[in-house]
């Protein structure tokens, strides 16, 4: 295995980490002042405007797709150090035009849309004209098991009519939102993974109704996660993502990249923790000397390097795996890196909210929110629960072939 980077994708790694460093990182309390000044709190502040534009201007724009025309042809292990200085800040992702739910919206549309479809969406998406959202998971059903999904998708003509309920629906709340891809079932009679269908949905179609903009440990998100029902809403046949029954084959390849794109990000979130936590234990005095003289912080900061360290070995090989051999073959360390980079980034995160004590908890530093999208991540896009029975069942196949 070969993680060293070609010259292009190294010189883009120093441009993003002293774009993150001079402009995003100085922002982010600009950034939340601005929302909190604002009516609406799922309005884009002023200050991300403007960083867009400037990060765009320097050429460090949709570096996440890495197949198509459309991409920086980047590859993903190109990508993975990029992602994870992104990830250092709430807001980095956002900033490149690198941030879910429009990253893996758009590589659907890229990979499978028709020139129609990625004309009238996927072009504005790349531009940063307009964002979108994907409605999967369902209130009243475990959704982490697709078959569950109860959304119907009846044909009427040449219309679809599309009935349901979703909830923590990533984006819907945003003003600039105009794209809903929802996954439902379009055949109930059909085989367990050919019942559902894909169809893209104009956010402001009559019949889409926002019940609820969902919290997330108390966190309203500036994108908005919405509970959201669908009554009786009508698209045209041609709105279907490559037709009826491929629901589930294109959630697949949506949430493997996304899953990758997660890990990424969360080696730069541990990394930040780290640091933060590093610096004040250095500077912090309790007991006649500073934090760092105590043997249980030294410990912290030691098991957060070597564990950060294997995290980010794992999620190069994973990304190396999928550029070499694709992301079927890839499918136990996507899943493996899920489980792994979440619960070092969340168990980094604890430590130095545990380091920074009372303060840790506010929101004077980015830890406490840290805090709650780390532990969230356990759950969105997969439960760990979900992943860890994927990797048992590769690694116990192995032994079961081997007996036949």
């Amino acid at each position: 295995m070969d993680f060293s980077l070609s010259p292009r994708a190294t010189e883009l790694q120093k441009q993003v980490r002293d774009f993150m460093d001079t402009h995003v990182l100085p922002n982010e309390r600009t950034y939340d002042e601005q929302l909190a000044e604002g009516d609406n709190p799922h309005q884009l502040p002023p200050i991300m405007l403007g960083l867009k534009e400037r990060a765009r201007e320097q050429g460090l724009w949709n570096l996440f797709m890495t197949h198509g025309e459309w991409g920086a042809g980047l590859t993903n292990l190109e990508y993975a150090p990029l992602a994870e200085e992104m990830g250092r800040s709430i807001i980095g992702n956002e900033v490149f035009n690198c941030s879910a739910p429009d990253t893996g919206n758009m590589e659907l549309l890229s990979l499978f849309g028709s020139a129609q479809q990625q004309d009238r969406w996927l072009q504005p998406l790349l531009s940063a004209e307009i964002r979108s959202c994907f409605a999967m998971t369902e209130p009243d059903v475990a959704s982490s098991d697709a078959r569950n999904i109860r959304t119907r998708i009846t044909r009427d003509g040449d219309e679809y009519v599309i009935s349901g309920r979703k909830w923590y629906i990533s984006g819907v709340l945003d003003p600039d939102c105009q794209l809903i891809i929802l996954m439902g079932v379009s055949n109930p009679d059909a085989g367990s993974y050919r019942r559902q269908s894909m169809v893209l949905i104009p956010r402001s179609a009559p019949g889409v109704r926002v019940l609820r903009d969902l919290p997330v440990f108390g966190y309203v998100d500036r994108l908005g996660h919405g509970e959201v029902e669908f009554d009786d809403v009508r698209v045209p046949v041609d709105n279907i993502l490559v037709g009826e029954g491929e629901g589930f084959a294109l959630a697949q390849d949506r949430l493997g990249p996304g899953r990758m794109h997660y890990a990424m990000r969360a080696v730069g979130i541990a990394e930040r923790a780290l640091e933060l936590m590093t610096r004040r234990v250095l500077e912090r005095e309790a007991f006649g000397g500073p934090l760092a003289s105590q043997g249980v912080v030294r410990e912290w900061v030691a098991r957060s390097r070597i564990e950060i360290d294997q995290l980010r070995l794992l999620v190069l090989k994973s990304a190396w795996l999928m550029d070499t051999v694709g992301n079927a073959a890839a499918r136990m360390e996507v899943a493996a890196i899920k489980v792994a980079a979440v619960e070092v980034a969340h168990t980094v995160v604890s430590r130095a909210v545990q380091a920074f004590g009372a303060a840790g908890v506010s929101d004077d530093t980015v830890l406490a929110r840290f805090f709650a999208v780390t532990r969230a991540l356990r759950i969105a896009d997969g439960p760990d629960e979900v992943h860890l029975r994927t990797v048992a069942r590769i690694e116990m196949d192995k032994y079961r072939e081997a007996r036949l």
